[in-house]
């Protein structure tokens, strides 16, 4: 039972007679300063004699103040304001460059066919829309894992990574953060790679971290800053947290070499760094998921154990189902249970259990033989095209007459490219030839097709001679 105390009795009998004194002061009160943001309403209201007779009417005034008058308009998202410029632009050649979903070489939404067969087998199958466990459906948890670590892990067979169903990547990675800020010791500053992708600042930061930045990019090769990353987090406090993106760096698509993996784990190891990767693209940078897992099953081989966030929208092309996992690869088994027991914890009072239907699907896939396999076509079949697009728009640079080094744009993996291209190009490229990238230079190759990539080679030309 809620009890007012004394306090709160003479606030409450204070704001009372406040209120029987407005009803005689409506009209001076409206306009009085204290009283903005405020909606006056009112009614008619009889007015009755000294015998009990109605005598008349008079309007009777109340003024309700908003709850929510502080609340500012917040800024528009970059991204969505440039697809409604997109939308409204009449150009019948305009191109759409700023999205971040992969697009066939049509232009068009991509369902993989194994997508298609395993909601028809989930279906077919009567499937019940019960809820899942706090951390998600077991044996979608279990191939996940799988998949990113491999099932002969030491860590797996040594039980010792904790896995939970997520929101998607941007859930997996919120969920991690949460989890981190209330239970790591050390002072709750994260690193990020400069540049990294433009939701992880203000997600770490609504989790309560500080945000710290390590060099990643090289402008002037538009690739791996090696020499200056590694030097940064030899350099940071001992046990820093720091988080690495696994393969396709978004928004560079530059990532490092085998080699230079190498040396970043000789760093973590050296200042006892823990580590949270984000596995967005998992196969759909190279075509090969166990290649593209290289730098996660590197890290846990060699003692490292990181926070791993991953996300099946655009390698499983579930961007709408919202499909993810986290996993926190620990000592031992001991921990592990632990770990277990305080991320239920966390998970139930902020949305209790995940969706089914697009973790239904992965399951589905990665637990029939034949569906994986043919699975992994696809996602290659999906990298392909964005290799082959780079190649293209590389040939319609040359084509076009344009002299510069473009072998940035092939050099780099995954959806996206950093162009080089500066505000002053990219808006050009907007105004004069209705081609739409953001600010940055970064372009979404996905939106390069086989009907396209010639105008926008030329236009690019035109922007860069």
């Amino acid at each position: 039972m809620f009890v007012l105390s004394k306090f709160s009795k003479r606030t409450l009998s204070s704001k009372k007679s406040t209120i029987r004194r407005t009803t005689k002061t409506t009209k001076s009160l409206v306009k009085s300063t204290r009283y903005l943001n405020t909606v006056v309403a009112g009614k008619d209201v009889d007015f009755m004699d000294k015998d009990g007779e109605v005598a008349g009417k008079f309007h009777q005034k109340r003024i309700f103040r908003s709850f929510w008058s502080n609340v500012e308009m917040g800024p528009s998202d970059p991204i969505l304001g440039l697809n409604e410029e997109f939308k409204a632009d009449k150009n019948p050649k305009k191109i759409n460059l700023g999205v971040g979903a992969y697009r066939d070489d049509n232009g068009k939404p991509y369902i993989l066919p194994t997508v298609h067969e395993a909601e028809k087998r989930i279906f077919e199958s009567s499937s019940n829309h019960e809820y899942a466990p706090i951390t998600g459906l077991p044996s979608f948890c279990t191939k996940a894992r799988d998949l990113l670590l491999g099932s002969d892990s030491p860590a797996v067979q040594e039980n010792r990574v904790v896995t939970s169903q997520t929101i998607s990547g941007t859930g997996s990675l919120r969920l991690a953060a949460d989890f981190a800020f209330k239970h790591l010791h050390d002072p709750n500053l994260i690193y990020v790679p400069d540049p990294s992708w433009a939701n992880h600042s203000p997600l770490f930061g609504d989790a309560g971290f500080v945000i710290g930045k390590y060099s990643y990019y090289d402008p002037e090769t538009k690739g791996f800053n090696s020499r200056r990353a590694v030097e940064d987090i030899s350099y940071l406090p001992e046990r820093s947290f720091v988080m690495m993106h696994v393969c396709a760096h978004n928004p560079t698509g530059v990532d490092p070499t085998e080699s230079q993996w190498g040396d970043l784990l000789d760093a973590v190891k050296k200042r006892d760094h823990l580590v949270l990767f984000d596995c967005a693209y998992q196969g759909f940078a190279s075509g090969n998921p166990e290649k593209d897992a290289y730098p996660v099953r590197l890290f846990v081989k060699e003692g490292v154990n990181p926070i791993i966030c991953q996300s099946f929208a655009k390698n499983f092309g579930l961007y709408g189902e919202r499909v993810g996992a986290v996993h926190f690869v620990t000592e031992n088994e001991k921990k592990a249970k632990e770990l277990l027991s305080q991320l239920k914890i966390l998970i139930r009072p902020m949305y209790s259990n995940p969706p089914i239907h697009g973790a239904k699907i992965v399951d589905t896939i990665l637990g029939d033989a034949q569906l994986t396999e043919q699975w992994r076509g696809e996602v290659k079949g999906m990298a392909d095209r964005i290799i082959s697009m780079r190649q293209a728009l590389v040939s319609g640079l040359k084509g076009a007459g344009s002299k510069k080094n473009w072998d940035h744009i092939t050099n780099q993996i995954g959806m996206f490219c950093y162009t080089g291209l500066s505000k002053s190009q990219v808006k050009r490229l907007k105004d004069e030839f209705s081609v739409y990238l953001v600010g940055s230079g970064r372009i979404s190759i996905a939106g390069v097709t086989s009907g396209n990539v010639e105008y926008l080679a030329n236009a690019i030309h035109e922007v860069t001679k």
